[in-house]
């Protein structure tokens, strides 16, 4: 009986990660659904949806080698799929500012009083060791209006961080 698992793999950037990881999961008999995979900070991290006939172990042992190579860590845990389910954006909020703790926490807790639903999140950190900077970018989906949003962020924005919220026209045909 055919399985969906998440994979996640985790260690440091290196060539060949993916074509080592895919292809073994493609002699497993393995068939890859959505996949997300960056960098980040010197190392490599993936997320794979995978739907295959083998148990657990029986995937890390096909991968095994790829894993020791590499140095990797792996995480599998059995899923339901929900493909073609998708959420579509609608906005787009975009921090800049000095690095502090707690700008992740603050921002994401106000957008979740607006009831805005986070797709995806990227941030990095940016300038200098003794200027650093971090920048965000979060896309996601509220019935709140933009002009609710960018209110309800204000007192976040004056404390040294510029945060602009943006709609999100997407075209379906």
């Amino acid at each position: 009986m055919s399985v969906w698992y998440m994979l996640t793999i985790v260690g440091r950037d290196q060539p060949g990660i993916v074509a080592d990881i895919s292809n073994g999961l493609f002699s497993a008999g393995c068939q890859l659904g959505e996949t997300s995979m960056m960098r980040l900070g010197g190392n490599f991290t993936m997320m794979l949806m995978v739907n295959c006939d083998k148990t657990e172990i029986e995937i890390e042992q096909q991968l095994q080698s790829s894993l020791t190579e590499h140095k990797l860590r792996l995480h599998i845990d059995p899923i339901e799929a929900y493909l073609h389910e998708h959420i579509i954006p609608n906005m787009r909020v975009s921090v800049y500012g000095a690095d502090r703790p707690g700008i992740v926490a603050r921002v994401t807790k106000i957008l979740q009083q607006q009831e805005f639903n986070i797709l995806d999140l990227e941030s990095d950190v940016a300038g200098s060791d003794d200027k650093p900077i971090y920048v965000m970018h979060i896309e996601g989906h509220s019935s709140t209006s933009v002009e609710d949003i960018e209110r309800a962020l204000l007192n976040e924005a004056q404390s040294e961080i510029d945060i602009k919220v943006f709609p999100i026209d997407t075209l379906v045909g």
